[in-house]
């Protein structure tokens, strides 16, 4: 489980990476991704300067990732709220 050394290529450029090997593939289809997604802009907005799309592409992933968090926070909040609950509940119930 070393690490390995890749060429990962994204907009036409290549990034020589070294990554855990257990990673590879993670990195390999996140290379793809915002390849794709990279195509997709260009395909349907009238954007052609590499930057600006890159640009876009980070922007679209990191909302999706910020998005994902707030989703993942809520869902624990809601899970710890339960958990009291079934605590005062079961109190409740034994020390009758």
């Amino acid at each position: 489980m070393g690490e390995i050394s890749i060429k990962i290529t994204i907009s036409d450029r290549i990034y020589p990476l070294k990554v855990n090997t257990e990673e590879e593939e993670i990195v390999r289809r996140a290379a793809k991704m915002i390849n794709e997604r990279i195509k997709d802009y260009q395909d349907n907005y009238a954007v052609r300067d590499k930057q600006d799309l890159l640009s876009m592409a980070v922007l679209h992933y990191a909302t999706a990732v910020l998005r994902t968090e707030n989703k993942v926070q809520n869902q624990d909040t809601a899970v710890a709220d339960k958990v009291e609950e079934l605590d005062v509940l079961l109190n409740g119930f034994f020390t009758k």
